[in-house]
């Protein structure tokens, strides 16, 4: 009886949290439009998200361009189809490995940033000093970064995407010796914009809905103590990825599921 009402208490703690999370998320589609209203706040932290992200996002896709065509190569020179190669890894990249590598490098890059800015903001008291002068924080500091991380990570995505493929094109072609034509012709005839490319960026913009507001949300209801930021931001990181990761199969099976 004892475990049960344990259990109890814990499930109803998860549903209580689950609650709160969503009413946040609710309150922050209220506050877009007044962020749209004062737009230049968004572009200040598109810059800080976004282009301070670039380079993790360009190094680690020409990494994964070249270690996906390396291994591409290995598994299709013993049938054959090195001539498939190009159509495989563009693929894979624009996606998958596209849209998920970038959504978990965002979020453990900006999404920590983010949680951990709040959080301070919350230790140090200036949320609660904008309520008292009348001033949403969730309208003025909260929807801003939202908006902007909702922005950045379709372009970040494509960035890694188009990077991987670079890299690839630099595997094959100029090291291995696979033809330059054959490699991006076959990517013209075979990749469809629309259901290949455009579901891939659909996927990106998701994961940065749910990247950039797990973030904001950990960073809002982080204890105001050194170690309740620091367990917000890490708490930020596992659910983001979690999520990305769960998110991922669920919009692959509703996206893919029909040829």
């Amino acid at each position: 009886m004892n475990a049960l009402a344990v259990l109890g208490s814990r499930s109803l703690e998860v549903l209580r949290g689950f609650g709160h999370a969503a009413f946040f998320f609710v309150d922050l589609l209220r506050a877009l439009p007044a962020a749209l209203r004062r737009f230049g706040l968004v572009v200040v932290q598109i810059h800080v998200i976004g282009n301070r992200s670039i380079v993790i996002i360009a190094a680690s896709g020409l990494a994964v361009g070249f270690v996906l065509a390396l291994q591409m190569y290995y598994a299709l020179v013993t049938y054959g189809a090195t001539e498939s190669l190009g159509l495989i890894v563009n693929l894979a990249l624009v996606r998958e490995l596209g849209p998920v590598v970038a959504a978990l490098l965002f979020a453990g890059r900006a999404g920590t940033s983010l949680t951990a800015e709040i959080g301070l903001m919350k230790a140090g008291e200036q949320l609660s000093a904008m309520e008292l002068m009348a001033i949403d924080p969730k309208r003025r500091v909260l929807a801003p970064r939202f908006l902007a991380g909702v922005i950045s990570m379709p372009i970040l995505a494509i960035l890694f995407s188009v990077v991987g493929i670079l890299g690839a094109y630099v595997v094959a072609v100029l090291l291995i010796g696979l033809d330059a034509g054959n490699f991006w012709s076959i990517m013209q005839e075979k990749v469809d914009v629309w259901r290949d490319v455009g579901n891939g960026i659909v996927k990106s913009f998701v994961f940065g809905i749910i990247c950039t507001a797990v973030a904001l949300y950990q960073g809002y209801e982080a204890r105001p103590t050194p170690e309740g930021v620091s367990y917000a931001t890490t708490r930020a990181v596992v659910i983001s990825s979690l999520c990305v990761l769960g998110m991922d199969f669920v919009l692959t099976a509703l996206m893919f599921s029909t040829p």
